[in-house]
């Protein structure tokens, strides 16, 4: 999907700014894993979960039951 946002010249953002904000809240809501989130803003896994903290969002903002699941398939790959 493309998308087209005119936004007035006061925001003092740059474009990428504009884009990694997007991703972080898109991640946020749960519309967006957190892969999908960084490569749409552009930026590794690591890198932007660092960034993640300067729009308010938490690394950490799903369910118990997914991080659960997630550390039960982790034990599956480490020996």
């Amino acid at each position: 999907m493309t998308l087209e946002i005119n936004l007035p010249d006061s925001i003092d953002m740059s474009q990428k700014e504009v884009i990694t904000a997007l991703a972080a809240q898109l991640y946020h809501v749960g519309k967006l894993s957190l892969g999908q989130a960084a490569d749409v803003a552009g930026y590794s896994k690591a890198t932007f979960m660092d960034l993640l903290g300067e729009y308010g969002v938490s690394i950490f903002n799903h369910p118990v039951d997914d991080l659960d699941n997630d550390f039960k398939n982790a034990g599956r790959y480490h020996s």
